[in-house]
């Protein structure tokens, strides 16, 4: 008979010679459409092939390719998107500024476990900027492609991201090795070991 097969929609069951296979119209066309209960169906043939979906997907499930987003849609989602991401970005930069004033104009908050913090606002802050930079110069002219021309501004605009995100996460880790250490090394100074921190977080 016939082999399990996936359409790109619908997962079809094995099935014999024959056979007509009757499946429900994918859950995610019912959200989109608000049309229940539709079938589809697929005849085995002796050749063991499936025949194409009867009706087709368009009528069975009320699914029209043509009436899907066009490139204005597109172009209007990824621009909401980009403003919700970058609302995002400058409020969270502004807030991490706000907090590493604070850290920094009183000496009550100077010790290790705080410079350790700082260093790690610093890593969020460098990341919303790297993403600012990124955004100014991949998109700064809609009819260039910087990718694909490989332009000297989008390797360095893209190598500062990667950097970004690795300092970031580097830093979360040194957070994590300090509690570790102040666990295991109670009776010496943490003091000494700032400079490996700092090393390792950025280097």
């Amino acid at each position: 008979g016939c082999t399990r097969d996936w359409d790109g929609l619908t997962c079809w069951p094995r099935a014999t010679f024959g056979e007509v296979v009757k499946v429900p119209c994918p859950r995610f066309f019912e959200e989109i459409t608000n049309i229940h209960g539709s079938f589809l169906q697929r005849n085995c043939t002796q050749e063991a092939y499936w025949s194409e979906p009867f009706p087709p997907y368009t009528i069975a499930c009320g699914f029209d390719e043509g009436s899907s987003k066009g490139p204005e849609d597109q172009k209007s989602y990824y621009s909401a998107f980009w403003r919700v991401y970058t609302a995002g970005y400058a409020a969270s930069v502004t807030s991490l500024i706000t907090a590493l004033i604070v850290f920094a104009a009183f000496r009550k908050f100077h010790c290790t476990r705080n410079y350790i913090h700082m260093h790690l606002f610093v890593s969020f802050i460098l990341r919303a900027i790297a993403v600012f930079t990124k955004d100014a110069v991949l998109f700064a002219d809609e009819t260039m492609d910087h990718c694909l021309m490989s332009t000297v501004a989008c390797k360095a605009a893209v190598a500062f991201f990667q950097f970004s995100i690795l300092a970031n996460f580097f830093w979360l880790l040194i957070e994590g090795i300090y509690l570790q250490t102040l666990l295991l090394l109670t009776f010496v100074s943490d003091k000494q070991y700032v400079w490996w921190f700092i090393f390792t977080g950025w280097g």
